[in-house]
């Protein structure tokens, strides 16, 4: 029997979850390159690992294409059962140490707008559930100011949403966020039959978020050319979606901060002629420091309840 093949060692000796969040990345993002960054791997590691676990597996995962990676059909069911090992191991890591270190009563994390608004409320009330002695306070600023706040050691941990991090933080990906351009029905785009292009978008004046959001430090990082000057800036997703269902102009936001007003009508999406405009929301901490238990928790609860990460 070949020991090198799972029937011959126990996998438990060789198998490293770090292969198996690139697999994952690989499958999300479609590429080796994007999937090693979802994993916090450098390419050249990431090619190294793929091919070790492919030669333990005994099967072929990734088929590798100039234009990218494709799953093989074994890939594809060994993904499915690696996301439940990552979540499955993420939920005991943060069980057991926060037992072993339940001394510490509160979590302080920063949180950027959309991630507070939208995602960390539910967060949040797992961790009640799980950690009830816990008390969470949760810094509520834009992308900009997290990232300055942990880097300055204000704060240990936070989430984000910009596309650029310094190389000083570790990161993690908790959810992948599609970007929408979004109108009221009475604006001239809602009725287009064509998608609107990257080139209107860029000379087209949009109600924005504010600089050090990362809403806008995304849009910046897409453009090839020097956008128009936004009609107005907020620091509010709420006060932007009013405005625009108000007919003052278009805007691009998170799917999260418009879906309940392209439900009720008050906002019409315009689609978007190219490939969906898609953003990583990441945690982030300090290079040289480990995160605690809670924080370990709040992780952990962040990834399992992601459908994308």
């Amino acid at each position: 029997m070949d020991s090198d093949s799972p029937a011959g060692q126990s996998m438990s000796h060789w198998l490293q979850f770090s292969s198996l969040e690139l697999l994952v990345g690989i499958a999300d993002h479609g590429s080796l390159s994007a999937g090693a960054r979802a994993a916090g791997m450098a390419q050249s590691n990431a090619s190294r690992a793929l091919k070790t676990l492919e030669r333990r597996l005994g099967y072929a995962l990734v088929t590798r294409k100039t234009s990218g990676s494709t799953l093989t059909a074994e890939g594809v069911l060994t993904v499915q059962w690696a996301r439940e090992a990552l979540a499955g191991l993420n939920a005991f890591s943060a069980g057991v140490r926060s037992l072993a270190e339940h001394g510490n009563k509160e979590l302080e994390f920063g949180a950027s707008m959309t991630v507070a608004e939208y995602l960390a409320p539910s967060w949040i009330g797992q961790l009640h559930e799980k950690l009830p002695s816990v008390i969470p306070r949760m810094r509520i600023m834009n992308s900009h100011d997290v990232i300055q706040a942990v880097e300055q050691e204000q704060i240990g941990f936070g989430f984000v949403e910009t596309p650029q991090l310094p190389p000083s933080l570790r990161s993690r990906e908790v959810f992948r966020d599609e970007m929408l351009v979004v109108v009221s029905p009475a604006h001239p785009w809602a009725g287009r039959k064509d998608p609107v292009t990257l080139d209107e978008l860029q000379q087209t004046a949009l109600i924005e978020r504010e600089e050090g959001s990362g809403t806008r430090a995304f849009l910046n990082s897409l453009s090839t050319v020097e956008r128009a000057k936004p009609i107005a800036e907020f620091n509010s997703n709420a006060t932007i979606c009013q405005l625009v269902a108000g007919g003052m102009g278009p805007a691009v936001l998170s799917q999260l901060a418009v879906e309940n007003q392209l439900k009720q009508g008050a906002l019409v999406e315009v689609p978007f002629a190219g490939p969906a405009l898609m953003r990583e929301l990441r945690a982030i901490w300090r290079e040289e420091r480990a995160l605690n238990a809670n924080e370990r928790m709040l992780l952990g609860i962040a990834i399992i309840q992601s459908p994308s990460a």
